[in-house]
């Protein structure tokens, strides 16, 4: 007896309540998962109008209110039940869904991880129900008088659950991330009115209206003369919607927008289709504004592949790829989008990302325009030694990430060994005068050869570093404008300046909240006083929601960078002698004058041996 052992059954049934805060983990992630759920709800019961009020991003409250069809007190109380849904009968209809939230454990995911409260009546009605559920648990079901519809109350989300609670972000990131999820569920339904507060502010009121009043109302004015019409319809697929034009695509992704049968959706592949129907006419790594709609029959995609519904498969994605493509390409053309140069006109190269471009001029009196003999009488070694010259300069483009730095045997050390290694460099700029070339490069002496510096990214590491201190110890000096200037910014942008206010001004800019995503600049940084100041913070904001994406570097350095690449092109123009040697000595001044902080060369090092190389071609 002693040595039997006693095998007890160990598998359980867990209870609901515990079942639906499993559901939960994948359902609700953050308050903008609450809202997209509950979004849809709203717009599968065919309301004309909806209201989301928030409150502290979404951690306090979520209130949203429709005026649609309603529900039964039986459906009403169903609706909160695991695996309850009105739009599954059999498996067939797993693959003929054309609505949105039809998840069966959504509300009861929901109301696991919540305090609910459900008001809803139906148009033929005399009264409405009201339900009350904490945690899973319903504590009150009664009749009360209500308008037609739904109004869904959630509060205290993660009250339950504190170590989901924890791992929210802060609040203007939850905001961020519920107002990236109200835009799509606007963008997707033009027909349907929608307005959103938060603590009280009006964020967006949004009219009943067309695709492109939309896509105005909520991107701004602005958007108004860079949008093309897309339409094209076969039998298999129709696309439509609206594209920017290319002078209008951003390094930053964020304004691309895919929706199957009006569900966004994410897709790296179908969004290549688009970038490649414009082919040159943006620069690479530049991403276009777009909202297209795709409509397919649904047994032609598979939405269940994700828990969030952003990913889909189709069953003939190529011939997808290729009709985006074409419908895409035929806008560009219809529409004269593709760049033209007007040889009379002041043509801005920066905004084509064509930085690089010099404006080469012949010096006073020179025959060189008609002298058609140059080419001919150029022997063959000097022709090789200027495309020798020309090699000098390879790999300072801004756009290369892993320029030549050194021709020395020791290249292969790498760009850090290298950063320390012209750390050591011995500059004397009593005894050697460094000269400008281009507009672009600086050239100096060291002790056995020449430094050739990248002009533009000597400035960013100079900035860098200056910024970072005056985020660090908050003394950025400000020049207060004599005539403030109003600003008004999308939603998302008004928000993510919230976020970094202190560090903003840090930086040296005054400004105060408006209201209405709008703020009012008092000052700006007094190394900036002869710039345009919307364009500038609005050029800061933009630099810097492209680098929010780098995990790797905390707030302020990410603050400083973004500022410092901004600012950095300003000063690709003609130095002074003072200038040209100031800038030397600031490089060198530096932690690290090798690099950029995001790991640029920004000087190339040249010994007499190599140069003699080059130039003469001496072995």
């Amino acid at each position: 007896v002693e040595n039997q052992i006693t095998m007890l059954d160990i598998i359980q049934l867990l209870p609901d309540s515990i079942a639906n805060q499993i559901a939960a983990g994948e359902v609700v992630q953050r308050p903008a998962s609450v809202l997209k759920e509950l979004l849809e709800n709203a717009i599968d019961a065919k309301a004309t109008m909806v209201q989301v009020i928030l409150k502290d991003a979404g951690r306090t409250l979520l209130h949203i209110i429709d005026d649609g069809i309603g529900m039964s007190q039986t459906d009403a109380r169903m609706s909160f039940e695991r695996h309850a849904t009105s739009k599954i009968r059999n498996s067939d209809d797993l693959f003929k869904i054309k609505t949105m939230g039809f998840r069966g454990e959504a509300l009861a995911s929901i109301a696991a991880v919540a305090q609910v409260e459900l008001r809803t009546k139906r148009a033929d009605d005399e009264i409405g129900v009201l339900l009350k559920i904490e945690a899973s648990e319903f504590k009150a079901q009664e009749a009360i008088s209500t308008p037609t519809g739904t109004a869904i109350l959630v509060k205290n989300l993660f009250y339950n659950v504190p170590a989901r609670r924890n791992f929210l972000k802060s609040n203007p990131i939850e905001m961020k991330h519920l107002i990236d999820e109200f835009q799509r569920v606007a963008l997707a339904n033009p027909e349907i009115g929608f307005t959103l507060f938060h603590n009280d502010v009006e964020i967006y009121n949004l009219i009943p209206c067309k695709l492109n009043r939309r896509i105005t109302d909520i991107f701004g004015k602005t958007y108004r003369e860079q949008l093309a019409t897309c339409q094209e319809e076969t039998s298999f697929v129709s696309i439509s919607g609206y594209i920017g034009k290319p002078e209008s695509a951003k390094k930053s992704r964020g304004e691309q927008f895919f929706f199957v049968n009006k569900r966004f959706i994410r897709s790296s592949y179908l969004h290549h289709a688009v970038v490649n129907a414009f082919e040159a006419t943006i620069p690479a790594g530049y991403s276009p504004f777009y909202v297209l709609f795709i409509e397919i029959a649904p047994e032609h995609i598979d939405i269940n592949i994700h828990p969030t519904k952003t990913e889909i498969k189709f069953d003939d994605e190529r011939s997808v790829y290729a009709m985006i493509q074409a419908t895409v390409r035929k806008a560009v053309g219809v529409y004269n989008l593709t760049p033209t140069i007007d040889f009379d006109a002041d043509i801005n190269f920066n905004r084509l990302g064509f930085d690089n471009l010099v404006d080469v001029k012949p010096s006073p009196g020179s025959s060189f325009k008609n002298d058609t003999s140059f080419e001919t009488n150029v022997s063959t070694r000097e022709r090789s030694n200027l495309q020798n010259w020309s090699s000098l300069f390879e790999g300072l483009s801004k756009e290369k990430t892993n320029p030549v730095i050194d021709f020395e045997e020791d290249f292969a050390t790498g760009p850090i060994k290298i950063a320390s290694k012209i750390n050591r460099i011995e500059i004397q700029p009593d005894n050697t005068d460094a000269i400008q070339i281009m507009n672009r490069y600086v050239v100096t002496e060291y002790n056995n050869g020449m430094l050739l510096i990248d002009q533009r990214a000597a400035y960013e590491r100079i900035l860098f570093e200056k910024y970072s201190n005056q985020l660090k110890n908050h003394n950025g000096s400000s020049q207060q404008l004599l005539f403030p200037k109003t600003i008004t910014l999308q939603a998302a942008d008004y928000v993510l300046v919230t976020e970094i206010k202190a560090e903003i001004i840090a930086l040296g800019f005054q400004f105060e909240e408006f209201g209405q995503n709008t703020i009012i600049i008092n000052g700006v940084p007094s190394d900036a006083q002869e710039e345009n100041e919307k364009e500038l913070f609005e050029g800061f904001i933009q630099q810097y929601k492209e680098s929010v994406n780098d995990i790797d570097i905390n707030r302020i350095e990410r603050i400083a960078r973004s500022f410092a690449k901004r600012n950095a092109y300003k000063y690709i123009k003609k130095l002074s002698k003072i200038e040209v040697n100031l800038l030397v000595h600031q490089l060198f001044d530096t932690s690290m004058p090798g690099l950029t902080p995001s790991g640029e060369a920004t000087i190339v090092t040249l010994s007499i041996e190599r140069l003699a190389q080059l130039i003469f071609n001496q072995r």
